[in-house]
């Protein structure tokens, strides 16, 4: 009965120490390393060393991902990286129990190499994520939405791409909306070029000159939807093929495979967001990914997370409830694909909750963008 008492205790404290907390979560999080509140309320897990075995698990890692490493030096750093990862996935495995975290392909990366390497959203100006003219979305009627949607099963979506050490997290998010709307437009799937906006795309929000397009540095998805309706469309990946690295601007304007007229930002609401998906296609959306380097499946639904935004996705639909462990009920989920392989999560995707209850999570709809309208080129005319 007293050890009842004192687990009852503990959880008390650990939701006491959430809620007073989570306001202090900010974007000056150390650089490079774990968010300190996560580290603060699930601590480090150095007494946990031990039980690990991170010899074992880094020897499965590298055969699983044809890992090698240029001499004995770098195999142990790598090592003590790998090891320090295993503590982080068993922390963000508390604080996110309705998901699954454990070793993925990134598990030899300290958090900023992986920050630096994979992900690349522009910091976004405050008009950017709230809308503003010409750009906001218009309210649309919410009534009679389905419980469950998801574009992949109406073949609005390409496959899953993946872009490399580069950090065009951007274009992609970009290039899977505007696929989605080529698509709705005109039946066809377009798998469309990622690389041109790499190479291409210098294109700079007007509020902020800092929040420029800079191909594997970095880039906005609102900002390249005006760099489209400027350059005049994009072409198709197969006559513009990725490389993983920005090149010499390759632009063929005769070429050019699909338009964009208009695009929309939308406010920050879920029966929106649902109803412009619905309607317009995947949109293009941003997040804050801190959970995603160990995520491996499930709905991830984390006590904490912050909203600083740094990972550009691609929404294509929603699901009522998703499998959760029996101690927790089912929660209804965002469907996200995103743009690491197939290797990574659920075959390239990743499930975030969404909800009365789980508004915003990880600012998953702080930045949600849709091309509203396309013309396709005069070929297909």
């Amino acid at each position: 009965m007293a050890r009842h008492r004192h687990r009852l205790a503990a959880a008390a404290a650990l939701l006491l120490l959430l809620l007073s907390s989570a306001a202090a979560l900010s974007s000056s999080a150390a650089e490079g390393e774990e968010d300190p509140l996560i580290e603060q309320v699930v601590g480090d897990g150095e007494e946990e060393d031990a039980q690990l075995d991170a010899e074992a698990h880094f020897a499965s890692f590298e055969r699983r991902f044809g890992r090698t490493y240029r001499d004995a030096g770098e195999r142990a750093y790598r090592m003590s990286v790998f090891a320090a990862n295993l503590r982080r996935a068993r922390r963000h495995q508390r604080l996110d129990p309705t998901a699954t975290h454990g070793v993925t392909k990134f598990s030899d990366l300290t958090p900023g190499e992986f920050r630096d390497r994979f992900l690349g959203l522009r910091r976004p100006s405050l008009e950017g994520l709230v809308g503003g003219e010409p750009h906001e979305a218009p309210i649309l009627p919410t009534d009679g939405l389905p419980d469950d949607f998801d574009w992949r099963e109406h073949g609005a979506v390409g496959p899953v791409k993946d872009q490399g050490s580069c950090g065009s997290c951007w274009s992609f998010s970009t290039s899977g909306a505007l696929e989605g709307a080529h698509f709705l437009a005109t039946g066809k799937l377009e798998v469309l070029s990622e690389q041109q906006m790499v190479d291409c795309d210098h294109e700079c929000d007007a509020s902020e000159s800092r929040a420029c397009d800079s191909g594997c540095n970095g880039g906005l998805m609102t900002t390249a939807f005006s760099y489209l309706m400027k350059s005049g469309g994009l072409q198709s990946e197969k006559d513009y093929p990725y490389a993983g690295r920005e090149n010499t601007c390759k632009f063929d304007k005769s070429k050019i495979v699909a338009q964009v007229k208009n695009f929309s930002v939308i406010s920050v609401n879920e029966d929106q967001i649902a109803a412009n998906l619905v309607k317009h296609g995947p949109l293009a959306i941003a997040i804050n990914a801190a959970y995603m380097q160990t995520y491996i499946g499930g709905v991830s639904c984390p006590f904490i997370c912050g909203r600083h935004l740094d990972h550009g996705v691609l929404l294509v639909g929603y699901g009522s409830a998703g499998y959760a462990p029996i101690r927790f009920k089912e929660k209804p989920y965002w469907i996200i694909k995103n743009s690491w392989g197939e290797n990574w999560g659920e075959k390239g995707y990743y499930k975030i909750c969404r909800g009365p209850h789980d508004k915003n999570k990880c600012g998953v709809d702080s930045m949600v963008s849709s091309v509203t309208a396309i013309h396709t080129s005069k070929k297909e005319e």
